[in-house]
């Protein structure tokens, strides 16, 4: 099965859906970050397939489904941390 395919293969595995990367995904959280109204959201926990090689990061559909409802909540954050711009 090609390394591009990103299908589970007989072990079980997910290979990594970039095309040339020989990884596997791993289920793991992340620190998602999004732009939502004009502001930078940082989400922390969030379960995600990452890529044992590159990193790459797939999230399920029930997974964005779940932030997108975290975003139109609109609660106060539980922290704030400065923002830097690369200049």
């Amino acid at each position: 099965m090609p390394a591009s395919s990103g299908m589970n293969r007989e072990d079980g595995a997910m290979r990594c859906s970039i095309e040339g990367c020989p990884g596997e995904c791993e289920q793991r959280t992340v620190v998602h970050t999004v732009r939502h109204r004009g502001s930078i959201v940082v989400i922390e926990g969030v379960p995600a397939e990452v890529c044992s090689v590159c990193g790459h990061v797939l999230l399920t559909p029930e997974t964005v489904r779940h932030l997108e409802r975290l975003l139109e909540q609109r609660e106060e954050p539980q922290r704030t941390a400065p923002l830097c711009r690369y200049a």
